[in-house]
């Protein structure tokens, strides 16, 4: 569901943005941007509430169940998703990432780490090392995001990253094919759309 099939009457601001989700991003980090839907035109926020956010990392298999998440929380994923938008933007501009960008996401890096801990074993009481479970479940599953989009941006993997072609989307993905010239987000919608306005293109030349 690109950013063209929000209807024309959505009443806006949403009251929760869980119906207006899509998953052609390829990668999580670029799901969590495309929750800003028709940048080009509306600007439709699909992050609406803390729940979500909760629902949308879950879905997005961030975090293994919905957590309470707070106000600050959500505005600063905000921030971090926009963050993530500006260094996409700027890599296929080939322009300079915005430092600003650059250093947010880094912040949110220190989330993804791995948390160790030692434990006696139930069974025998031998060490046993494990990871501590994450005090904050929402900043972890943020901060595998920021790590999503670290190592998106941050290696040759961003020769990758697109804008759908069409004039009336703007959703962001990964380009997985093999040869790494996809220009759609979808090909089943935008992709045929396009096929199909070529066609009518070419049929009024003909009998015109």
């Amino acid at each position: 569901m690109p950013d063209r099939d929000l209807p024309e009457d959505l009443v806006l601001p949403l009251a929760t943005g869980e119906p207006w989700w899509y998953w052609s991003g390829g990668r999580p980090a670029v799901d969590f941007v495309n929750t800003q839907r028709e940048r080009w035109r509306r600007g439709v926020e699909t992050l609406i509430t803390p729940a979500d956010l909760s629902a949308w990392l879950v879905q997005a298999h961030v975090m293994d169940e919905p957590a309470a998440v707070s106000q600050a929380v959500l505005a600063q994923a905000r921030d971090l998703r926009e963050a993530i938008d500006a260094l996409l933007v700027a890599t296929i501009e080939d322009r300079a990432a915005p430092v600003a960008a650059v250093t947010l996401v880094d912040d949110w890096l220190v989330f993804a780490g791995v948390r160790p801990q030692l434990v006696p074993d139930a069974a025998g009481g031998v060490p046993r090392l494990t990871e501590r479970a994450a005090a904050d479940s929402p900043r972890r599953a943020l901060g595998m995001i920021a790590l999503d989009a670290a190592t998106m941006l941050g290696t040759e993997q961003r020769s990758r990253v697109r804008i759908c072609a069409s004039e009336t989307c703007s959703g962001r993905f990964f380009d997985r094919s093999p040869a790494g010239r996809r220009r759609w987000c979808s090909m089943r919608t935008c992709g045929n759309e396009a096929k199909a306005r070529r066609h009518r293109q070419r049929l009024r030349k003909t009998f015109h």
